[in-house]
This record gives structure tokens, sequence and C-alpha cells, in this order.
């Protein structure tokens, strides 16, 4: 089976709150959804739009649970924001006035996915609570399946990691609901980039 996949290197440059822990979902099950924004910097303003993106939005649900990431190799975007929205999503027909970041960015993509509970997210991803988020590496690959494989391709990306890996690291997997092309987007955390450089090999 042939499918589209893009994988980028990103260190987390934004740590998130951790909520009262809820129930976990089965394995592929998508409890939440998740507002995942891919934004490329306007030339010579990326450090602004790093420190824009890094302050909560406070018209979000939940402002403080998301998880920002810079680009480090891969895929053309700067910044990765993935916004943990609750169990339900809403888009306002009457959008407010501009915000601080639309004359530092050359373009965005936004998706909405859906995704485990924020609890999962939080501890697949090691941030949250008194973590250190220093050293943390992140692989982000976006999947298109051929036409009709959807289920194989999610049952393959959704794979536990075995016990007796040589590294062990942290997954998500969110399932795109609307917005951009991809329909699968994996995000894989390692502890150092010496753990990224082991499971490579």
């Amino acid at each position: 089976m042939r499918s589209f996949a893009a994988h980028v290197v990103a260190i987390g440059v934004a740590i998130a709150t951790l909520t009262a822990a809820a129930q976990q979902p089965q394995p592929g099950a998508g409890t939440d959804v998740y507002h995942v924004h891919f934004t490329k910097a306007a030339p010579g303003q990326a450090a602004a739009l790093g420190k824009v993106l890094m302050t909560p939005d406070k018209t979000a649900p939940m402002p403080d649970h998301f998880l920002l990431l810079r680009h480090q190799e891969g895929d053309d975007w700067d910044y990765a924001v993935i916004q943990h929205l609750g169990q339900k999503a809403a888009i306002d027909a009457a959008p407010g006035p501009p915000g601080p970041a639309r004359n530092l960015r050359a373009w965005h993509n936004d998706t909405f996915a859906s995704g485990p509970s924020w609890s999962e997210f939080t501890r697949e991803m090691g941030i949250g609570g008194k973590a250190n988020t220093a050293n943390l590496v992140y692989v982000l690959g976006v999947f298109r399946p051929v036409p009709g494989h959807g289920d194989q391709l999610q049952k393959i990306l959704d794979q536990p990691l075995p016990p007796d890996a040589k590294v062990q690291s942290g997954g998500v997997l969110l399932q795109h609901l609307e917005g951009g092309a991809w329909q699968f987007l994996t995000l894989t955390r390692y502890d150092s980039w010496q753990d990224l450089a082991a499971d490579r090999t």
C-alpha cells in the first residue's frame, strides 16, 4: 500500500498546562477536537511570530492547552501549533479583529482534527505539569491514504511501541476532520536528539 507521507523534525518551544485526567480512549479513537495550525513567517519575522504564537489565545475554549513547535528540518512551515479545543468546536461566522500574527506570516494552513484526550496527549508529548521540555524533539508526519485504504493506514500508524523497542518515545495520532489535505498526522516525541538518532539507525 502506498500513501503520501511527509515527516518534519521540530522542537517544542512552549509548554502546556495539564488538567485533570480523563478516561483513556480506545486505540485510534478520537475523543477530542484539535486545531492544527501550520504557519510560515514573513521574511525576517520568525522570532516575532514565535513570540506572538507563544502567547495563549484568550478567545480559545482552553487557552493554555496547546503545543507550539519550531521547525528544524523537512517541510516549508516555521511553526506548528496544536491547540486542544475540547470535545466540540464551533466557528463564528463573524470573525474578530485581525490578530497580531497577521502581518508577521507569509501563509498559514489550518485543519481541525480528532485525537485523544488532553491528558493522554500531554502524557505522550511529555508536556504539562513540571515536565522539562528543553531537550524534547518532535517528529511530525502527515499522511494521505490511497483511496479505499484509510482504515488500513490508520491501523498501521496507530501501532503501539513494542515494549522491547531500543528507544522509548511518545506518540499521538490525529485524524482530519475538516481543513488541510492530509488525513492523518502523527506526532512522535523523543527525549533527546540522541534518542532520535538511535531510532533512525
